[in-house]
């Protein structure tokens, strides 16, 4: 998923791009060592259930990969994702395209279909909380607005 989100981060510099997959292997680690009880380098369906029961415990991972994915968005540093980005980044990552426009949607793009870095940054950290209901994350899950 790194590689993906990486790849299509294109206008993004060097240090951008490491910092993302700096992410995403720190949240993978914090996963595998919090939550893979027979030690195989997989979480499964019970050590993951586990996971979503406890979800404060990765709220350093989650919010280091919040920052540098949503940094990634924002190449030119004006504090804005244009939806072209956004969608090509969370394509990468695995979500569908209707998923996707109803996110944007829903984080209030401007007049030139653009949201803010903040917006999407604090979307990504509460998609990852289980305890929180009608967020923008909402969308990923049914494509609707919530």
């Amino acid at each position: 998923m790194a590689k993906r989100g990486v790849a299509v981060a294109v206008a993004s510099d060097g240090e951008a791009r490491a910092a993302m997959a700096a992410a995403f292997r720190g949240f993978w680690n914090a996963l595998v060592s919090n939550f893979d009880t027979d030690h195989d380098g997989r979480i499964d369906f019970a050590e993951y259930t586990a996971c979503v029961i406890d979800p404060e415990r990765f709220d350093e991972a989650i919010g280091e990969f919040a920052e540098a994915l949503a940094a990634l968005g924002d190449p030119d540093g004006d504090g804005l994702i244009e939806r072209p980005l956004f969608t090509a980044l969370q394509t990468a990552i695995a979500f569908g395209l209707p998923q996707i426009n109803a996110l944007f949607d829903f984080l209030g793009p401007d007049a030139a279909d653009r949201i803010t870095v903040p917006a999407w940054s604090a979307s990504i950290k509460e998609y990852n909380r289980v305890d929180k209901a009608g967020i923008a994350g909402d969308v990923l899950a049914h494509g609707a607005p919530a």
